[in-house]
């Protein structure tokens, strides 16, 4: 049964990676480079919907307007920072982004405090399923990545946008030129991907706590979970994810708790070196 446990807490963890590694590979699928600031997006996203928590608002209704707010900080980081830089060499802008996490982290340190939040005080009872403890919180978690991954499979599939960004995904030049309005897809990458993000925090805040360095603590296996399942590939970071998640805590079986994140990072190393176009080649953005 522990055995069994450590697979739900997995899966409940591997999908709020999901949902970050949807983001990081949507972003390097159109804007070929790597968001290192990806993770502390997320901690953005998380403290707004906190903000409305405070205010006495269902979890679920204060992740609307931190969503919004979330793609607003997004487009404006864009057109402040990466917009100018975009023609420049890639580590131009990885190194950029590298700052942009630092400026967002140290601005939720100065609004917010160090301290850890909560976002409902108090002892949830757990559920007993078959032998296993199923916090309220994890069901949620799992119900709210479900919903967002369904999601994202209809934007890409389904609609203009999301058919422009595959196309710029295979090849910018042709997309302009075939009458794609690159500038437009290119804000709406950042709108969608600042949504799966402003989500993934919330799920994380309500599946551990809140603190500052939340994101950033999450960026390395979110990063491992892209380069596993196919940077560029969102279905591909869905999969990779969830055997991140899974590896993570089934880790400790085997090592101490605090060298889960290790875990990660020999997965993604073992990833670049044996397979570097990931699990799931064959279908991108």
């Amino acid at each position: 049964m522990d055995i069994l446990q450590l697979i739900y807490d997995g899966v409940v963890l591997g999908s709020i990676l999901a949902l970050g590694a949807i983001g990081v590979t949507m972003i390097f699928g159109v804007l070929r480079f790597a968001h290192f600031a990806h993770g502390d997006l997320m901690t953005v996203g998380a403290y707004i919907a906190f903000v409305f928590v405070q205010l006495g608002w269902p979890i679920w209704l204060a992740a609307l307007p931190a969503i919004a707010l979330t793609a607003v900080v997004a487009v404006v980081l864009d057109q402040l920072f990466y917009r100018r830089l975009r023609r420049v060499a890639p580590v131009i802008l990885l190194i950029s982004s590298f700052a942009t996490a630092l400026m967002l982290r140290a601005l939720v340190q100065i609004v917010w405090g160090p301290d850890n939040q909560v976002y409902e005080k108090g002892i949830s009872i757990p559920y007993r399923v078959a032998g296993l403890v199923v916090t309220p919180d994890s069901l949620k978690v799992l119900a709210g990545a479900a919903i967002m991954v369904v999601l994202v499979h209809l934007f890409l599939a389904h609609t203009r946008m999301g058919k422009s960004m595959r196309a710029m995904s295979d090849n910018i030049d042709l997309a302009r030129i075939s009458g794609i309005p690159v500038s437009r897809v290119i804000i709406w990458t950042w709108v969608f991907a600042a949504a799966l993000t402003a989500v993934a925090g919330i799920l994380l805040g309500m599946n551990t706590r809140l603190i500052p360095t939340m994101g950033w603590n999450a960026l390395l296996p979110i990063f491992a979970a892209a380069i596993l399942g196919g940077v560029g590939r969102p279905y591909g970071a869905v999969l990779g994810g969830l055997i991140i998640g899974l590896a993570m805590n089934l880790s400790v079986v085997f090592i101490p708790s605090a060298y889960k994140l290790a875990v990660a990072f020999v997965i993604m190393i073992a990833v670049l070196i044996l397979r570097p176009q990931g699990l799931l080649k064959g279908i991108k953005l």
